[in-house]
């Protein structure tokens, strides 16, 4: 028979109602809740991040210029006649600056593939983890995460750029450039899982893209989004096409909203936001910026035209983000409008706005960013959303600029509007702050955000504890550089911001930022402190309290040494009692478990801290489960941090410490245990002494023949053992030693521990053992008894009745963590006793010893200093756990410091190779071949030149000036003595001989301006005199026009060089053995003013001898950005490399305003063969030593196998004078004394030498 369910009661059906309605309230509610910003970065004109982009905004700065030469050529690209072809009408924008810089290391981008990567990725991975910082958001932390990423980006002049430049398209070409890939790079790179997108809707693209990241967050697609927007202006192909559409601004301003409004002007810029669920916002303590209550989207449909606005369209997407937000039109105190400065767009959209917000009391204020910056085009909607957030965050409207004259077209009598021509302060409308932002694409796609002030939120309730008096700051980065830098910036920021609370500044540092292997870690008791030890630093002063460290590759194991009795004190760890949640939670825990103990029935925390009477202490009844108690609440303390030990080991009663850490037995058992074993040796009688020796085993055991009333107790060292027994045969053991000189301490103890005498209190705690439930550890436990690890003696009764007869073999046991690995010993318990005897029985300068309390010290400050050093030498840290009952917030710091490198492709212009010819086969430097008819025997090359052509020449540089290398005119030289010694010969890079080589003057790059250099090349009896002259080209041709002589000298014919000696590396290295730091060896450079970026920093190791007369050996490497040419005869930046080994060799002046030299002249180049991309230079003084001011050096080029590749010998070398370098700033600045090149003797080589 089918039984029929039961009716619902009608109780029963409300309750379903009930359910049900709350779960359907529950859905439309996550589907309109805020989504709080809790992070932004920013770069755009004039402003490097955020906080710079509100001093400019507040104080109205217009940060328009003119178009930069390292964008395009503005004058060969203006012309005022809109419909010149080819041509632009306007000569402005807005501009960053180094947009050619990138940090490819940090992001692992390899530098070849870094090339051919657009800018604007590379700014939207760079302001991407800004923003997650400045969001207090770790990167470790979003790994694997459901975090989306939403891009803006419209434009791919990069990708223009490289299309002219085809020799250079790579197989990057395709995930760099086009604009698909730049949010999936994003989310690559740092790893987020969650949605991932492109948008392009032209002008309002990351306005979309943040409308698209809210619905995502809404709907759990996403539980952090990153949403950004980026454009830059690499090519002037889009900014002529603007000029032809009648776009741009003739005088480059954005005159919103003004009578003179006639266009925009372009800029660049990349703006980036993270958001994340209101709710999620406030249960994670993050720092919200401001609110998105809604936002909406729309198109223009078929309106006057494509590009044309549609003012009802924005009205409608307006009230349709209104209503999504739930939020009333006269609620909206400013709205931050789309406002480009077109004569058209800006009163349709006066007039839309009119209409949403007409009916109020008070005006509604309205402005437009594109005044301050210009219009960045996909970025738009990013830049008017992060000022509209800031001046939420500071409660006023910045000024308005470029409005003199209002509209005609707009009706400002009867509309409410208002335009703010100065910073004022932003009123509240019904208690809160409301504005609105537009963004409209000229493909019709608009967009609108309503935003509000963050909501005032009230931290969680935690845990009460005492203030602490001391805060750990940790920093890190993933270069030396950099930590370098972010120490710098951090200096600078405390001293610009004082009133910041050192607490929340740590707790920021700690928990919300990404630990990279350099590192360091600061205990400061102030700011102003702080500040002091980071300047202190910097200048080279030490400071016990700034630690300093790398993480390697793997984690650093570490071992807890739990200390024995005699290192109790009264009051150890009250500060951490008083401060520390879990330390005070187990000490309470194991009060609990021990209840009063004694005859006396003493409590553990009375003992401790309530008690004067130290000789209650010294009782081993109270000792043993004291110092189990503080040692285990220490060991807890450390393991809520994430300090997770490898081994444990423990002397004597420590070892039940270890054991109970390890999991041998639990915490109960183990104070079951230490209190058992407390009051039956307290029971034995008290004649046993105990004393230590500085003495072998040997030596002790040779003294305690014949003595069994004494024996072994501990063997702490190679020379340290500590004998118990009966007092009196103690005494006589020690006094036979006396006689040999070794010398003794009487131990503070009240029995004859580890010593025969404790045989009668076995049999009871026998039976306590065998109540205790054991097993195996889950640490490696190193054993006193063994020396060694153990895993089953310890799960027996006997282990520990043996534990309290036989000697504790410490010395043993730290051999075995030596054998182990371990590298850092953390000392748990109240004194650093175990450290001290630990560091005598490894080798000199092993491991790292930290203790973790010591009398006489704050016990926070020792437990910091320890912390801290853990911190630098790459120990994982839960900092989540170090702050989990802290009640500070996250505050704005210092972003990461990128160290950033040139990557950048230039275009091949067609001027040059129209004048050039094909680059294909040729010599770049040496160019092409000239054939004239006025030309006799002469044989005559040209090539033309700019700092960025070869691309590697703008990296060589001088007091801010491209100099033209030395080793580059070797190259033209040895390319042309290549073609005319080996031209239809297989071989095209022949030995070759140059001699007397004159360096005259230096040859500086002009940007603006190509330069032609000609090299000419005169046979005479022994071979070819050559000269190398340049000529700036210019247009018109100047007649007054004169070429320059920089470089003459002799290639020798028909002498073929005799190859040297292989040069024996690994004799050189052992000679030369003083290693040189590379990147400070740079830094010199550059304190000089001699400035070798990233294509010229071809250095990769260096060391030299110590003594008078100095040698270096250097391996010199090609970028990888650089691919060695077959037409190469000796690289330049191979040679150049070798050249720089010079500073090295030449030692410190003596002279203090000798900061740096110049290469004069080169008695004879000898080349063996082509080097491949890697060579290795020894430089030694030379046998010919020059008279006067000049140093004189031969240097040898060899390969990996020390095989000759080349020989530079007698290469002369002045040393200037910095005040002289700078008394003369014209092109011939560089050298300060005037050489003369001596006529030549053509006979039997006996030609002059430089100088």
């Amino acid at each position: 028979m089918v039984q029929t369910p039961a009716k619902p009661t009608t109780l029963q059906l409300l309750q379903a109602l009930e359910e049900a309605s709350s779960k359907l309230e529950a859905v439309q509610q996550a589907k309109t809740e805020p989504i709080a910003i809790i992070g932004m970065s920013c770069r755009f004109p004039g402003a490097k991040d955020p906080e710079s982009f509100w001093n400019l905004l507040s104080n109205g700065v217009d940060a328009i210029q003119e178009v930069p030469a390292n964008r395009w050529q503005i004058d060969e690209c203006y012309d005022p006649d809109p419909d010149a072809p080819g041509k632009m009408y306007s000569r402005y924008g807005g501009f960053l600056s180094e947009v050619d810089k990138f940090d490819a290391h940090f992001f692992g981008i390899s530098p070849r593939e870094a090339m051919s990567l657009d800018p604007q990725q590379r700014l939207l991975l760079e302001t991407s983890f800004e923003a997650l910082e400045n969001g207090g958001q770790s990167s470790e932390k979003l790994f694997g995460t459901a975090t989306g990423v939403f891009v803006a980006i419209s434009t791919f002049d990069y990708g223009m750029r490289l299309s002219q430049a085809r020799s250079q398209i790579d197989a990057n070409l395709g995930t760099g450039t086009l604009l698909s890939p730049a949010a999936g790079r994003l989310s690559y790179s740092l790893g987020l899982k969650g949605a991932s997108m492109v948008v392009d809707t032209a002008c309002s693209s990351s306005l979309v893209a943040t409308h698209l990241a809210i619905h995502s967050l809404r709907n759990r697609e996403s539980d952090l989004a990153l949403v950004g927007g980026v454009n830059l202006l690499l090519a002037p192909t889009l900014s002529i096409n603007f000029s032809k559409a009648r776009m741009l601004a003739p005088d480059g301003r954005c005159k919103t909203f003004d009578a003179n409004a006639n266009g925009y002007v372009r800029s660049e810029g990349c703006g980036v936001v993270v958001l994340k669920r209101l709710s999620q916002a406030i249960e994670d303590g993050d720092n919200i910026l401001a609110l998105i209550r809604g936002s909406a989207i729309n198109q223009d449909g078929a309106s006057g035209g494509l590009t044309v606005p549609s003012g009802p369209s924005q009205e409608a997407v307006i009230r349709q983000a209104l209503k999504n937000a739930g939020v009333k039109p006269n609620e909206v105190s400013y709205i931050e409008a789309h406002g480009t400065g077109t004569s058209l767009g800006d009163p349709i959209e006066a007039n839309a706005l009119g209409s949403v917000f007409g009916k109020r009391e008070e005006p509604l204020i309205i402005g437009s960013v594109k005044t301050n910056i210009g219009h960045p085009e996909a970025a738009a909607g990013i830049a008017s959303l992060i000022k509209v957030v800031l001046s939420l965050q500071h409660k006023q409207i910045p000024p308005h600029l470029h409005f003199q004259q209002p509209n005609p077209y707009i009706d400002w009598e009867q509309l409410p509007l208002q335009v703010p021509r100065e910073l004022r302060q932003w009123s509240r409308v019904n208690q809160q702050r409301f504005a609105g932002v537009s963004s409209f694409g000229f493909s019709g796609t608009n967009a609108h955000v309503i935003l509000a002030e963050a909501p005032a939120v009230e931290l969680k309730s935690k845990e009460q504890t005492a203030q602490l008096p001391l805060h750990l700051l940790t920093l890190s980065a993933k270069t030396k550089p950099a930590l370098e830098e972010m120490l710098h910036n951090y200096t600078e920021h405390l001293a610009t911001h004082p009133s910041l609370d050192l607490a929340d500044i740590c707790f920021t540092t700690n928990t919300h930022r990404t630990h990279f292997p350099e590192r360091l870690a600061v205990v400061a008791d102030s700011v102003a402190q702080l500040r002091e030890q980071l300047l202190g630093y910097q200048v080279g002063v030490e400071h016990h309290h700034l630690l300093r460290g790398s993480k390697d590759e793997y984690q650093p194991q570490i071992a807890f040494l739990f200390t024995g009795q005699g290192s109790q004190y009264l009051g150890m760890g009250r500060e951490l009692y008083e401060t520390q949640p879990i330390f005070r939670q187990t000490l309470n825990r194991c009060q609990e478990i021990l209840g009063p103990m004694g005859d006396e029935g003493r409590l553990l925390l009375d003992l401790l801290y309530q008690s004067d009477d130290h000789s209650l202490l010294e009782q081993t009844v109270y000792t043993q489960p004291v110092l189990f108690a503080l040692e285990y609440a220490l060991a807890q303390m450390w393991l809520s941090w994430g300090v997770e030990p490898t081994a444990v080991m423990g002397h004597s009663v420590g070892e039940y410490v270890a054991a109970c850490v390890a999991g041998i037995f639990s915490l109960e058992d183990g104070l079951k245990l230490m209190a058992a074993r407390g009051r039956l040796m307290q029971q034995l009688p008290t004649n046993g002494q105990m004393v230590s020796l500085l003495a072998s085993v040997e030596q002790v055991e040779e003294a305690l023949v014949g003595n069994s009333l004494v024996g072994i107790a501990a063997i702490n060292g190679p020379e340290s053992v500590v004998i118990s027994g009966q007092q009196e045969a103690v005494s006589q053991v020690v006094q036979k030693l006396e006689h040999q000189g070794i010398k003794h301490k009487r131990l503070q103890v009240s029995h004859a521990f580890h010593s025969a005498m404790m045989q009668s209190m076995l049999a009871d705690f026998g039976k306590v053992v065998q109540e205790v439930s054991f097993h195996q550890p889950k640490l490696n436990f190193i054993s006193n008894v063994s020396g060694c690890e153990e895993r089953l003696l310890p799960t027996y009764t006997q282990y520990w009745l043996d534990h309290v007869m036989k000697p504790v073999r410490f010395a043993a046991a730290m051999e075995t963590l030596h054998r182990q690995g371990l590298e850092i010993f953390v000392e748990i318990g109240p004194n650093p006793v175990l450290l001290g005897m630990g560091r005598h029985c490894l080798p000199m300068d092993y491991g790292m010893w930290l203790p973790t309390l010591q009398q006489g010290q704050s016990d926070w400050q020792e437990v910091l200093k320890a912390f801290g050093q853990l911190y630098v030498q790459g120990v994982s840290i839960d900092w989540e756990g170090f702050h989990r009952n802290s009640t500070y917030s996250p505050v704005s710091l210092p972003t990461y410091p990128w160290q950033r490198e040139r990557y950048w492709i230039e275009e091949e212009p067609r001027n040059l190779l129209q004048k050039s010819g094909s680059q294909k086969n040729r010599p770049p430097l040496l160019g092409q071949r000239v054939r004239s008819a006025a030309l006799k025997q002469q044989i005559v090359f040209e090539s033309q030149l700019s700092p960025n052509f070869p691309t590697y020449l703008t990296d060589h540089r001088i007091y801010e000036k491209v100099i033209f290398p030395t080793a580059a005119y070797v190259e033209i030289v040895l390319a042309a003595g290549a073609q005319i010694f080996a031209s239809g010969k297989v071989d095209n890079h022949p030995p070759l001989v140059v001699s007397d080589l004159l360096m005259e003057q230096p040859l500086v790059l002009d940007a603006t301006k190509t330069t032609s250099v000609q090299l000419v090349v005169t046979p005479n009896k022994s071979g070819y005199d050559f000269e190398i002259f340049s000529l700036k080209n210019s247009e018109p041709v100047d007649e007054n026009e004169t070429w320059t002589r920089h470089l003459s000298g002799l290639i020798l014919a028909g002498e073929t060089p005799a190859a040297t000696n292989s040069l024996d590396l690994a004799e050189l290295k052992h000679k030369i053995n003083q290693e040189i730091e590379i990147e400070n060896y740079y830094q010199k450079f550059r304190d000089v003013g001699v400035e070798y970026r990233s294509n010229f920093q071809t250095i990769e190791e260096l060391w030299c001898s110590q003594g008078e007369s100095v040698e270096v050996l250097g391996k010199i490497k090609l970028p990888e950005t650089i691919e060695l040419n077959t037409n190469d005869s000796l690289h330049p930046l191979l040679l150049d490399g070798c050249l720089q080994l010079l500073a090295a060799a030449l030692g410190d002046s003596p002279d203090s305003e000798t900061k740096t030299y110049f290469l004069v002249g080169l008695e004879r180049l000898n080349l063996f063969r082509q080097p491949s991309t890697s060579v290795w230079c020894h430089v030694h003084p030379s046998s010919k030593p020059s008279p006067g001011v000049l140093s004189s050096f031969d240097l040898h080029l060899v390969d990996e196998n020390g095989i000759a590749v080349a020989d530079l010998l007698n290469l002369q070398v002045s040393r200037a004078n910095e005040t002289a370098l700078f008394a003369n700033q014209t092109d011939d600045w560089l050298y300060t004394i005037a050489w003369e090149a001596k006529p030549r003797i053509s006979k039997n080589n006996k030609r002059s030498k430089a100088g």
